[in-house]
């Protein structure tokens, strides 16, 4: 007895979930390395970590201190 085999197409859309914030909150001052760990805890690749923390620099929720605090974000997730 032949089998037979279907194709059914799968399309994969991720979301981003936008938060509700104040726009008069104070971005929360955090260090790269506590950053990089925290998103790395929930994270499944090094480039969901890269573009997870590259996503929440640039929307100004979180204000990095320390050694990196001035630093472009375009150079540190380049």
């Amino acid at each position: 007895m032949e089998q037979t085999h279907f194709a059914i197409p799968v399309d994969h859309f991720p979301a981003i979930h936008e938060i509700e914030r104040n726009p008069s909150d104070e971005p929360r001052p955090v260090t790269l390395l506590e950053l990089v760990e925290a998103v790395s805890e929930v994270s499944g690749s090094e480039q969901e970590v890269m573009a997870t923390v590259t996503y929440m620099l640039n929307s100004g929720r979180i204000r990095l201190s320390e050694n990196f605090r001035d630093t472009p974000v375009a150079k540190l997730c380049g």
